[in-house]
């Protein structure tokens, strides 16, 4: 049996054990310092944190804007990782005003949004855990009440590894679910297109294959669902955000995706169990700037219950597809026994 076979259905009998026992398959794993109360942490007065870890640099920032040297002419609203470097690079994989893992939405598939990216509107802490990990925690939001804290930590390889957790304080998602939405909004990449294993939803018995996928405009088969997918929210057709209501013909069937700049790669990997969907934009990010992004649909949530999950994004030079196969496997593995 392959790897990935055995990941599958490792990932589908943890979502089975929790449905058994009454846990909801999305409950917080306990990680940040929102679930956990025995996470000790500092908080700094900067709007931004250094972390280095083998031959990657990555700086994490809240939603401040910041202008130094290593960041000149960031934006205000937005947060995640502002700057990613591999060891000898000068150029940010990110757009510089920008970020990657930028957590950019929260919705209910309603088209009367009051704020249309509120996590960049209401204010974040940064809070340094150690060297190499540090935590974005943003109090309940102003409109629709969502607390939330998200984790960076850089594993030994630079690999980041992104723990979000978030609880909801008041009933206001109308169509049962709460939507989320991360981007990460690269700096012209000559290839925008993204890559990933999967098929034509259309075609049933069609063989899995490596697709590489370019939606031909914004807001345009702009999400892939996963081919297992347990659940498929409401969204009106007059939902502002197209990025979120406007499935592609493709689904995926290997939790994990990458896109091409230069000649480095930028891999995001999921838990099979969290059934994210990948979302992409050819100009996200201004003309020439795709944005890799995906998002995250939360059923049958329950105010005062912590949701979350994990997934980690992989930036290392790039050679040829076989070889970034088997670098991410080890990651892939990993994230299906968390």
């Amino acid at each position: 049996m392959s790897w990935m076979k055995q990941f599958l259905i490792l990932s589908a009998l943890i979502v089975y054990v929790a449905l058994m026992a009454g846990a909801h398959p999305y409950a917080a794993p306990g990680v940040t310092s929102l679930t956990n109360s025995r996470v000790k942490y500092e908080l700094t007065d900067q709007h931004a944190v250094v972390l280095k870890r083998g031959k990657v640099t990555a700086i994490i920032v809240d939603n401040a804007a910041v202008n130094t040297k290593e960041l000149p002419g960031h934006r205000a609203g937005y947060n995640g990782v502002a700057s990613l470097k591999y060891e000898g690079q000068t150029e940010n994989l990110f757009v510089p005003a920008l970020a990657g893992l930028n957590f950019e939405h929260i919705h209910d598939g309603t088209p009367a949004l009051k704020e249309k990216c509120e996590p960049r509107k209401s204010p974040m802490q940064l809070r340094i855990i150690s060297d190499d990990t540090v935590e974005l925690y943003q109090a309940p939001t102003q409109n629709w009440k969502l607390e939330s804290c998200s984790r960076y930590q850089l594993l030994d390889d630079g690999t980041i590894e992104y723990t979000f957790e978030c609880m909801p304080h008041a009933a206001l998602f109308k169509n049962g679910y709460i939507g989320l939405f991360w981007a990460s909004y690269m700096q012209a990449p000559e290839d925008r297109r993204i890559y990933f294993y999967g098929k034509s939803k259309s075609e049933v018995n069609q063989a899995v294959a490596l697709i590489a996928a370019r939606t031909p405009a914004h807001g345009v088969d702009s999400t892939h669902p996963p081919a297992n997918a347990v659940y498929f929210p409401n969204v009106s057709a007059e939902f502002p955000l197209t990025l979120v209501n406007h499935p592609s013909r493709y689904v995926y069937s290997q939790p994990w995706y990458y896109g091409i700049r230069q000649k480095y790669s930028y891999t995001q990997m999921f838990r099979n169990r969290d059934q994210i969907w990948f979302a992409q934009s050819p100009t996200g990010g201004g003309n020439q700037n795709p944005a890799w992004d995906f998002q995250w649909f939360i059923p049958d949530y329950k105010v005062g219950e912590a949701y979350g999950f994990v997934m980690r994004a992989h930036y290392a030079p790039w050679t040829d597809h076989g070889s970034l196969q088997h670098a991410v496997q080890t990651h892939l593995s990993a994230l299906a026994q968390e």
